[in-house]
């Protein structure tokens, strides 16, 4: 074991065999700490840009009511040295204004590929078979980070009849281009250069972050990494670019075992879903479930009068009204019922996701729920 970060490559393959010999011999579910918390920094970017969609089958803007085309469309000419009459008004059908947008990986460099989204932001029809031109890619600072082009592939398509009938699948405004865009420029994301490497954990947690702390300290020594909160932990690094790749390589593969979460039970009131945490219990409470259903049906008869009588034959409503009420159920949970014995007890009255909501929410209006309850 190495009590101190050092700049020898050789103890840190010493640390990489000692990690491996203790995971094969151990039994315990943990998680590898890069698929629980990730480092400061390292992170994508989005990338955002206008631009123009060409080509299309008459299944473009309608000018007249997207003027911004037209305007992006003469401003491009200018730049071909073609000028247009001033006033001059014409319809673009085969032309489609669009936002692009993308996400910059980390470390990305100049050269690589992207792909990117192109959606109409007109009232073009479908993007089907357009291609786009070359658009820059902003990022928040107004910087240009990738230059986009490409053809179009469009899920979506639309056909339309003579008498106005139309039919849609998907979405045909909205169209990929993979690998549609070239990295211009490098977005420094304070890797080499930051003094100390920062994880941040997916889910905030004390006991998982002194967790992660307690693992890299039994192996890299002491005082190597400490806490700053209930998210980051603060880990000292090499200085040197190739040995911190190295590394941070053997500190994600850790494994850590996470803490457990709180109690909680969360409830979807739109869709019926209800889930339940691990840990949640009750204290001793008695629970009767039932239901009374009202029934009104109308019923339309026809009454004929009698023979020679000389009335007229009638339609009579006639009203019937039927109650019914389950037999009402109680079940009582002990002191410490456990997950197991609450979804059993319910399953076994036969509670729709309803009247379960409604029992979650009386039992925790009664102190006997032991669990947040969120309603989304």
């Amino acid at each position: 074991m190495c009590k101190y970060i050092s700049p020898s490559i050789s103890c840190l393959l010493i640390i990489v065999g000692s990690i491996w010999a203790v995971s094969f011999s151990s039994t315990v579910a943990a998680d590898r700490l890069k698929d629980i918390a990730s480092i400061a920094g390292v992170r994508s970017n989005s990338l955002v840009g206008y631009g123009l969609v060409v080509g299309l089958d008459g299944s473009g803007d309608k000018t007249t009511q997207a003027p911004f085309t037209t305007q992006v469309f003469t401003n491009m000419l200018k730049q071909f040295g073609i000028r247009l009459p001033e006033g001059i008004r014409f319809q673009l059908k085969n032309v489609a204004a669009v936002a692009i947008h993308a996400e910059i990986p980390a470390f990305a460099k100049p050269g690589q590929k992207i792909d990117i989204t192109v959606s109409s932001i007109g009232n073009a029809k479908s993007l089907r078979g357009g291609s786009l031109l070359l658009a820059p890619l902003k990022g928040i600072d107004g910087k240009i980070y990738a230059l986009a082009q490409g053809n179009l592939v469009v899920g979506g398509f639309g056909a339309q009849g003579n008498d106005g009938s139309s039919i849609t699948v998907n979405i045909p405004s909205v169209g990929r281009i993979p690998n549609g865009a070239s990295v211009e420029r490098v977005i420094d994301t304070g890797f080499a250069s930051a003094a100390n490497i920062i994880f941040n954990l997916h889910r905030s947690d004390f006991t998982t972050a002194k967790r992660v702390v307690n693992r890299i300290n039994t192996v890299f020594g002491p005082d190597v990494a400490k806490a700053l909160d209930a998210s980051s932990i603060l880990v000292t690094a090499p200085k040197s670019v190739d040995q911190r790749v190295t590394y941070v390589s053997v500190l994600e593969n850790l494994e850590i075992e996470q803490g457990i979460s709180s109690a909680r039970i969360i409830i979807n009131s739109r869709t019926g879903t209800i889930v339940v945490g691990e840990n949640v219990s009750v204290s001793p409470v008695a629970v009767t479930h039932g239901s009374l259903t009202v029934t009104v049906s109308e019923n339309s008869l026809v009454s004929q009068p009698g023979a020679l009588s000389g009335g007229e034959t009638a339609i009579v409503e006639s009203s019937e009204i039927m109650v019914e009420e389950e037999d009402g159920r109680m079940f009582v949970f002990d002191a410490g019922t456990q997950l197991r014995e609450i979804v059993r007890a319910v399953n076994q009255v036969g509670a729709a996701p309803g009247d379960l909501m409604a029992i979650l929410e009386a039992m925790k209006q009664a102190g006997a729920l032991h669990a947040e309850l969120i309603v989304i």
